[in-house]
């Protein structure tokens, strides 16, 4: 796996982590810029090929 893949995965995983956190704490607005960027880093994922499990 090269560096690219490996920095997007993981900053794909934060984004979850964060979105999950930011939902169970009722923090909306943080709720909503967190789908925001996991939607652009997914985005970004197909562009380049990258599988990312739907989790």
């Amino acid at each position: 796996m090269d560096a690219f893949t490996a920095g997007l995965l993981q900053r794909i995983e934060a984004a979850r982590s964060d979105l999950d956190h930011a939902r169970r704490t009722g923090d909306d607005f943080l709720a909503e810029v967190e789908q925001g960027e996991l939607e652009d880093l997914q985005r970004l994922a197909a562009e380049h090929g990258v599988p990312v499990n739907a989790a």
